[in-house]
């Protein structure tokens, strides 16, 4: 296990240097981050640089045994470089170029930004690639913006789309420039979406494409160089869990595995189950389809202009461990000590402003204690889902630019269902629209919007073959360029889902004036009674059973869930949005059965379950994430391995508490 801190040896005084690595190396760690903004300090003018001062702070962390991780340190351009190639700073919606001064400031087709980023990473590349402790490298920071509107991202534009259809008239069908006479007689005449509710939406989704090919291609620029010169050095990136901006699959492919960047308290009041982080960690290991990296992990409050709460005690260790739990083989703290200077100052790391080694410091080292106990287990497992799914950047995208319903958005759709799996503890991987999706019993395709023939195709493979399918509402509305397929919804998942949908509509923002609701009540478990909300399409069964239906008399015909025998495998079909989280663990609890799909352990509420295996090991994973103690039903004579006490059959879990089971 790689465990550290981030740590930033510019912000503090040399002769702190050893005491911080001596602290490191008491705490258990073995790897820390560095350089990722510090390059004014690497070349603090054109083509001078200055790596003295990084050596003198690698040497005395390897006297401590730490290892490094250097970052390209590109997320933040020097004064010297805005001031003497002002293009390299964004270009605003307004026409205004963006002030210096932040981070991730910069245009992606600035052919001087791009120049002074491969130089450099060449130069760090050059001067680090023998150094003993050095391990590999983060390629800038947390890709994502700025979305840039010069001129020359437009000619960019331009020359990206000529290369991706060939032929304008490729281009103009592609967008249905027929419509509001929008024809392009020349590729100059290609202007930036700018209102993405107003614009042609294939041109707005594939602005958006553009956008995410440039930060890979900038990402591109620098690997290259990296394997190059370092070859024996291993490269990741910092990414951002469920940030959206991106295609993660593109910008992952050029790497040898993912890090992120986990923050969970940031978006919570009183401790809850992290959901949303287990379902960005399930996220990343897809990837890849392998293990990660926590690159910045919670150390305490985090926030610039306001700090978020304090992590409980014990919490920090919880966070750490859903992680694990989850496929990350390395964890990084961030930071090591809270900043004094600039932005950041209410970013709590492990140490405060003080610097000195309290309560998150000592948990810390407790959990990294733990964790290096454990890493001879852990080396060769990962998490192996009998679930999975379907994660679509384009469907994202072309919801958000078009999202047909009122509150329609991927994120809470996918939720519902991740959410529902977490509770029955069921692993989950996500996938791309067009992976094989032989190795899971079940699949989920939430908001599946964008469905282009081929993968609509190969879903109804998978169900025919004995897989068990959920497709719900605005399933297979467009193509890959976002125009409406010309078929009755859901086109060619028809057979597969045994319905057919002619008609729609929304229901408003629940609790809105305009917005409304319908009744729905099913058979058996399914006798509700539950609620539609923002959406409801009236699906006609075609050889799918009604599982639930509508009370209301004019949509009595139609059902709101449907399960379609097909082939060897089943259909299932939700036409709606439940208001009840109960309807969720109803419908997940049948597809497991009809999958055959049973968790080792049923958690009770507020407990995560996770398992890894590989090279003939099962290591269970338990996590309270409540303020209480909770009971949980375990098999029994397994071995605890924190504890090295063998189980009983009920495991007690105090407030925040942990336990690794080898089964």
């Amino acid at each position: 296990m790689h465990i550290g801190a981030d740590y930033y040896p510019e912000h503090w005084p040399q002769e702190r240097w050893a005491t911080d690595a001596r602290m490191m190396r008491e705490a258990g760690f073995n790897t820390t981050r560095l350089a990722e903004f510090a390059w004014v300090n690497l070349e603090p003018e054109e083509g001078r640089f200055e790596f003295g001062w990084l050596d003198e702070a690698l040497a005395v962390l390897a006297k401590e045994g730490i290892r490094a991780l250097l970052c390209t340190p590109t997320a933040v351009m020097p004064a010297w470089l805005a001031r003497k190639y002002p293009e390299a700073l964004a270009l605003g919606k307004d026409g205004q170029r963006l002030t210096w001064g932040v981070r991730k400031d910069s245009c992606y087709t600035s052919g001087a930004l791009r120049l002074a980023s491969e130089r450099i990473t060449r130069a760090m590349a050059e001067h680090f690639k023998d150094t003993p402790n050095v391990i590999g490298w983060q390629t800038d920071n947390e890709f994502g913006g700025p979305v840039c509107y010069c001129d020359s991202c437009r000619a960019e534009f331009q020359d990206w789309l000529r290369r991706k259809y060939g032929a304008l008239d490729e281009l103009n069908r592609a967008w249905g420039t027929h419509f509001w006479g929008q024809r392009y007689g020349t590729w100059g005449e290609i202007d930036i979406p700018m209102d993405p509710a107003g614009h042609n939406p294939s041109a707005c989704l594939d602005w958006q494409r553009f956008h995410s090919w440039l930060n890979v291609r900038f990402q591109r620029d620098q690997v290259r160089i990296l394997r190059q010169v370092c070859p024996q050095h291993f490269i990741t990136h910092n990414f951002m869990g469920l940030f959206h901006e991106l295609d993660y699959y593109d910008l992952a492919e050029d790497l040898d595995f993912v890090s992120w960047d986990n923050y969970p308290t940031l978006r919570t009041g009183q401790p809850q189950p992290r959901t949303r982080a287990a379902s960005a960690a399930d996220l990343m290991r897809g990837l890849k389809k392998r293990n990660f990296w926590i690159m910045e992990q919670t150390a305490g409050p985090g926030g610039w202009g306001v700090y978020s709460r304090n992590t409980r005690p014990g919490e920090l260790r919880s966070i750490a461990y859903q992680q694990v739990a989850r496929g990350a083989d390395g964890m990084i703290w961030f930071r090591w000590r809270t900043c004094t200077a600039g932005r950041e100052q209410y970013w709590h790391g492990l140490l405060g402003h003080d610097g000195r080694g309290l309560r998150r410091y000592q948990e810390a080292a407790q959990t990294a204690g733990e964790l290096q106990a454990l890493a001879p287990l852990l080396e060769g497992t990962t998490v192996k889902a009998p679930v999975a799914i379907i994660y679509d950047y384009d469907s994202i995208w072309a919801i958000r630019i078009q999202p047909g319903y009122a509150g329609n958005a991927y994120h809470a759709d996918m939720a519902r269902y991740y959410e529902a799996l977490f509770r029955a503890g069921v692993n989950v991987d996500f996938v791309k629209p067009t992976d094989d999706l032989a190795p899971y019993k079940t699949v989920l395709a939430p908001d599946l919007y964008i469905l282009p023939d081929e993968v609509a195709q190969a879903l109804d493979v998978y169900v025919k073959g004995g897989g068990v399918l959920l497709a719900d509402s605005r399933t297979g509305v467009k193509d890959a360029t976002g125009l409406c397929h010309p078929r009755t919804l859901p086109g060619l998942l028809s057979d597969a889902l045994g319905v057919a949908i002619e008609e729609y509509e929304s229901l408003g923002e629940p609790g809105e004036p305009a917005g409304f609701s319908y009744a729905v009540r099913g058979e058996g478990d399914l006798a509700g009674p539950f609620t539609a909300i923002r959406t409801a399409e009236w699906a006609a069964p075609t050889t799918a059973q009604a599982l639930a239906g509508y009370a209301d008399w004019h949509m009595r015909p139609y059902a709101a869930l449907t399960r379609n025998a097909y082939g060897r495998g089943v259909g299932y079909y939700l036409g709606t949005v439940v208001q009840e989280e109960r309807f969720y663990d109803l419908l997940i609890a049948r597809l497991l059965a009809d999958a055959g799909v049973a968790p080792v352990v049923v958690p009770p509420a507020g407990v995560e379950v996770s398992l890894r295996e590989g090279s003939g090991r099962r290591l269970l994973f338990l996590i309270n994430h409540t303020e209480a103690e909770q009971a949980v039903d375990v098999p029994a004579g397994k071995l605890e391995l924190l504890t090295n006490a063998a189980t009983t059959g009920v495991l007690a879990l105090g407030p925040h508490g942990v336990a690794v089971l080898q089964l």
